[in-house]
């Protein structure tokens, strides 16, 4: 079986191009939103909240897509409702209606995720999982190190035309849609459950899980807890002396790192181990998060971003397809979904935890005490839970 197959390439490119629409607009948004009248506190409590419906909404429609036994349906409806939400905030300005829109745009995802992942798990075997999720991690990544650099360019010859942005970021998004209606569900001997499905029936999963799936997403649930938003450290690279356009350089930076080094230690992951390369990714975090509480160095900061792009190259895919391997093939949306609805909340809580200890203890102790519960997850997992070669089929 060819490692990167066709379905592979195609869901690969359909997320470099929604990345590069999304991130292109990330660092901008805020600002934008800011020169229509938006308050802090409200951006803070729109994000929060639109977070929270994507969040949930991967549960519930992973497992809608394991009941059907259909998986690009869901990824092209998602990706679809993701790049039409784009031009739609030049639109509106109103509170109400940019919560409508944001809405869109994260339900977006919380359709598309399960069904995408398990639909990239089936054209996986045992021994080139994390391959296969570390190349994917890897495009997407050059969407957000594409889009970042595009508004940057833009934006340095046209400062503040912030609206225009919002209609170009419309066009990599519809490259993903048509890209996206070239994928075909494979004929699988699932039978469909006609049973009806509550917004909120995917947490009975939970239950009926193995409790090797529990162990393993409790583990990277509590690592969640601790792993704020991107945001904390982008703020400590402006405290150390960054102005804005660098502070989105360094963004993009660590987006490259990423992306280089996402689909290498994939592969070296099938080798030696999923869950090995995913503890390995959590000694470098927390590495990372005790410099940043140790130094205001700019160039020391500018190289933990070096290691930031390595942790996150060595977590975010594998997970994915640890969570694959330890759930049976009609579950696998459901797995994913469930674990992505908890993960979106619990991170949403680590957000407020962290801004929290900032406001209270300043910015060494935020980092101080990430670090050191993300040392307490690493005991975890290497006491704990089992090596997560085997794949259940």
């Amino acid at each position: 079986m060819k490692p990167i197959t066709r379905t592979v390439w195609i869901l690969s490119l359909v997320s470099l191009f929604t990345d590069m629409a999304s991130e292109m607009l990330y660092p901008i948004i805020p600002i934008y939103l800011k020169s229509i009248g938006f308050s802090i506190l409200l951006i803070g409590i729109l994000e929060g909240l639109v977070e929270a419906v994507a969040g949930l909404s991967k549960g519930y429609f992973g497992q809608l897509s394991d009941s059907k036994a259909k998986r690009a349906p869901f990824v092209q409806l998602g990706y679809s409702l993701s790049a039409i939400s784009k031009p739609m905030m030049a639109f509106f300005v109103y509170p109400i209606y940019i919560f409508f829109v944001r809405t869109i745009d994260r339900l977006g995802k919380g359709i598309r995720t399960g069904a995408r992942d398990a639909m990239l798990s089936a054209e996986t075997t045992k021994a080139n999982k994390g391959k296969v999720f570390g190349f994917h991690r890897s495009m997407d990544t050059f969407g957000a190190v594409l889009g970042p650099a595009l508004a940057l360019i833009y934006l340095y010859y046209y400062p503040a035309d912030y609206i225009n942005l919002f209609y170009i970021a419309f066009i990599p998004g519809v490259l993903a849609v048509v890209a996206s209606l070239l994928l075909k569900d494979k004929k699988v001997e699932i039978v469909a459950e006609k049973k009806k499905l509550s917004f909120f029936s995917f947490l009975n999963y939970w239950k009926q899980s193995s409790s090797e799936y529990r162990k393993v997403v409790l583990g990277l649930l509590f690592f969640a807890l601790f792993n704020s938003s991107d945001v904390f450290l982008l703020l400590k690279a402006k405290d150390a002396g960054l102005d804005d356009t660098w502070v989105i350089g360094i963004y993009i930076f660590y987006n490259l790192i990423y992306a280089l080094t996402a689909f290498p230690l994939g592969s070296f992951a099938d080798k030696i181990g999923l869950k090995k390369m995913f503890v390995f990714g959590l000694i470098i975090f927390s590495l990372v998060y005790f410099g940043m509480s140790l130094t205001t160095n700019l160039y020391a900061i500018i190289a933990l971003f070096f290691g930031y792009g390595i942790y996150a190259a060595a977590t975010e895919g594998i997970s994915k397809a640890w969570i694959t391997n330890i759930s049976k093939e009609k579950d696998t949306a459901t797995a994913v979904g469930t674990y992505s609805a908890f993960q979106s909340i619990i991170a949403m809580i680590a957000s407020v935890m962290a801004g929290l200890l900032w406001f209270y203890f300043g910015a060494n102790v935020t980092f101080f005490v990430s670090a050191f519960a993300t040392l307490l997850v690493v005991l975890y997992f290497l006491g704990n839970v089992s090596s997560a070669k085997k794949n259940r089929r």
